[in-house]
């Protein structure tokens, strides 16, 4: 099954164009793991790294809720991956994790990230995390960057994998 993904308009407003580049870019890492069985999705990119394709869905489901759902929401939740005695658990783990699970969770994750955007008044909301003041404006062209970035570690794992390349 290959993901849909639409590409970003040539002209919106900014708000728009953000929503849309990070939609695409959410679809690219969905594109990227498509077709794959479990042992594929979880396999290393070379050691000692514990980058995987199911670690970066694992990876981007605590991103979008950290900056979303922690920062612009205000929500007190934990983090789903990791903690204090694993900081990389969302990558380590990703050998024994479940895949339908990671999915479903960064799936949730990109919804509840999609619900908070549109609810908020404009891309100057604001929050404080961290020591800083972050705004929506902020957030989404950082979530553009973290997906950008490892939408390209995505490229190299899947053509490591079984040869599949493209966008």
């Amino acid at each position: 099954m290959t993901t849909d993904r639409t590409d970003p308009p040539l002209a919106a407003g900014e708000r728009e164009m953000l929503a849309a580049w990070l939609d695409y870019h959410r679809a690219t890492l969905a594109r990227k793991c498509d077709g794959l069985d479990d042992a594929q999705l979880r396999e290393r990119s070379a050691p000692p790294s514990s980058l995987s394709l199911l670690g970066l869905v694992r990876h981007m489901a605590e991103t979008e809720r950290a900056w979303f759902r922690r920062g612009l929401l205000g929500e007190d939740i934990p983090p789903r991956y990791y903690g204090d005695d694993n900081p990389d658990g969302d990558f380590d783990d990703a050998g024994t994790a479940d895949r339908a699970e990671a999915f479903a969770a960064w799936r949730e994750e990109c919804e509840q990230a999609r619900r908070a955007e549109a609810a908020a008044p404009s891309l100057d909301t604001g929050f404080e995390r961290r020591g800083g003041r972050y705004t929506l404006r902020w957030v989404m062209l950082h979530m553009i960057e973290e997906y950008a970035r490892h939408n390209g570690h995505a490229d190299l794992l899947r053509e490591r994998i079984d040869g599949a390349t493209g966008e």
